[in-house]
């Protein structure tokens, strides 16, 4: 934190969220929420709620959630320090000057200063293309590839000259020392030539995070040198599983989706033509991680990879990835084209919507994909397909979805529908499915049991967050320790603690988390969907029934610790026991 947790607590309290939100959508009162078209995603009916009691806002359709730093920071891109400055300004308080522990200057310095040499460096690599008649070959091949010099500028291109020592001199002639360039990733030490840089001879590609600073580079060499593309290596501002070339621009596109493509051209030629929601991995294969940057912009991902061989095989893992996460995947038909940037050039924007329109269903690829694998004409490899589209069919979790699919396969494999289902009934029972199995409704992998007890953790704390009154009266049964998910854990330690202390707000605890992912789940935790009841009875029923079942999964959690012989868990258990057979006489009321 750059200011104290008092200032940052006393501006927040000063900022009324549904004031600071009602200047950026229009929200209308409807129940105990504000309610309004969700400004992160593209949607025509409200599901974007501002709660004035929690302080929070939460949107049920793309899940953004957080408190009024947290939007600031995502609408206006601000950094924490920023928000804070700026809601400060609003509500007329005066911050004192910004306060530093020792390490934190330190920490801070070094970061900025990996910054400040990867922006420095971009910086030289932009002129060197447009000044340096060494960059000639380089502008030369981006014209060829059709870049306006508009595009050329958007995205910082530029070139690394005709050695790797230039880089090195002009850095040290902006006073960087040579650790420095190192540990930004621009340079390495070799005995024979000492400091030197990578990246020479080369089109370059400045890599920027969702805040539009520069945290590395792709290069892209000149001639028949090896290897053809060199990215900048692992730093502690540079990250390749956990960022996306392309999404500072993709993340306000205001689409209802991302295109994901393999390479940075094929980004930068998508947005030239108009598609300004591309994204690519940055010389790896797509990540988890990458997957769940993706979701806080976007619930459907449309794959525009390569229609070669590995363009497929790709495709197949990122889809696998991206249901894991819980978002739509869609391939695009780059056919006869190769690429998106190829396809671009070819036959231009109208015809790319067109293939966007007719995006292929990512189960229907797999199956299609899966059916070159066995000759059709064969009745016993037939045989096998349908038998291989029966596994499939049984990851489907929900049955009405798998039925849907289920009839839709039939009929595109003319296969009979009864006969398909006996199979799907048959695979299912005898518990096979395809490896790696994930459930594809949009919930991550985990077993219903754990799916449970997680639901029952967030919605304990939901609980507590709308009705203040109980926590007396459930404190006795339940403690933070029985909520077993790390992140639940350590927030309600958080609710707990403020109850006790009678300072209870949910937007000021999850300021407590530095880290702004972890801010964002924090805040989503507060907004799990209680029941649809409006009987008193059978809330309170609701009620027993999540804190019988938060207590008896962390029954279960201490069990298996004792299981391993952990000494503290014995009594852990015997408690949890007591509390049980408690809970299963007790009535809790809301009054």
């Amino acid at each position: 934190m750059y200011y104290s947790d008092e200032i940052v607590e006393e501006v927040r309290a000063k900022n009324d969220i549904v004031a600071v939100i009602s200047g950026y959508v229009n929200l209308k009162k409807k129940g105990s929420n504000h309610w309004g078209c969700c400004p992160f995603h593209n949607e025509k009916t409200p599901s974007f709620a501002v709660s004035e009691n929690k302080q929070m806002y939460h949107c049920f359709g793309c899940g953004e959630s957080g408190n009024v730093y947290t939007f600031l920071m995502k609408y206006e891109n601000f950094s924490f320090p920023e928000a804070i400055r700026a809601l400060a300004d609003r509500a007329g308080v005066q911050l004192p000057e910004i306060e530093y522990t020792e390490e934190q200057k330190k920490r801070a310095n070094r970061r900025q200063r990996l910054l400040d040499a990867n922006k420095d460096a971009a910086t030289f690599f932009y002129y060197q293309l447009r000044k340096n008649p060494h960059g000639e070959v380089g502008l030369a091949y981006l014209r060829k590839r059709e870049l306006t010099d508009e595009t050329m500028k958007k995205f910082g291109l530029g070139f690394a000259g005709k050695n790797g020592g230039e880089l090195v001199a002009y850095l040290r002639k902006k006073g960087y020392r040579d650790e420095e360039i190192r540990d930004a990733g621009l340079a390495s030490f070799t005995e024979r030539g000492g400091l030197s840089s990578q990246f020479w001879n080369r089109v370059m590609y400045p890599i920027q995070d969702i805040n539009h600073r520069v945290i590395g580079f792709g290069g892209r060499v000149m001639g028949d040198g090896e290897p053809k593309y060199l990215n900048s290596p692992e730093t502690d501002v540079f990250d390749k599983r956990r960022n996306l070339y392309g999404l500072n621009y993709a993340r306000t596109a205001r689409t209802n989706n991302m295109i994901l493509c393999e390479g940075y051209m094929d980004v930068i030629s998508m947005h030239q033509a108009g598609f300004g929601q591309a994204v690519a991995s940055l010389g790896t294969a797509f990540t988890p991680e990458q997957a769940h940057l993706l979701h806080r912009y976007t619930e459907q991902v449309l794959l525009a990879y390569d229609s070669d061989g590995a363009g497929v095989k790709a495709a197949l893992r990122a889809i696998g990835i991206l249901q894991e996460e819980g978002i739509t995947a869609k391939v695009i038909n780059m056919r006869p084209h190769k690429d998106p940037d190829e396809f671009m050039k070819a036959l231009g924007h109208e015809a790319f919507q067109e293939r966007i329109d007719q995006a292929e269903n990512s189960f229907f690829y797999e199956i299609r994909m899966l059916e070159g694998q066995f000759s059709m004409q064969d009745p016993e490899e037939r045989t096998k397909f349908h038998r291989e589209i029966a596994r499939r069919l049984c990851s489907f979790s929900e049955e009405v979805e798998r039925d849907n699919y289920l009839q839709a396969i039939a009929a595109k494999y003319s296969i009979g529908v009864e006969n398909l289902r006996k199979l799907v009934v048959s695979y299912a029972a005898a518990g096979v499915a395809r490896p790696a199995e994930r459930p594809r409704s949009g919930i991550q992998s985990k077993t219903n049991v754990h799916d449970g007890a997680k639901r029952a953790q967030k919605l304990l704390i939901t609980w507590i967050a709308d009705y203040p009154q109980i926590y007396p009266k459930i404190k006795p049964y339940v403690s933070p320790e029985d909520f077993t998910e790390e992140l639940y854990r350590q927030v309600a330690e958080r609710v707990f603690r403020a109850m006790d202390n009678g300072q209870f707000s949910p937007a000021e605890i999850i300021n407590t988390f530095e880290d702004e992912e972890k801010q964002k789940e924090a805040a989503e935790i507060f907004y799990e969907e209680l029941p649809p009841v409006e009987k008193i009875s059978e809330k309170e029923q609701a009620l027993h029934d999540v804190i019988y079942a938060v207590k008896k999964n962390s029954l279960e959690h201490f069990k298996r610790m004792q299981a391993e012989r952990n000494i503290e868990a014995v009594s852990k258990v015997i408690a949890g026991k007591k509390a049980l057979l408690e809970l299963s006489k007790v009535h809790i009321s809301l009054e």
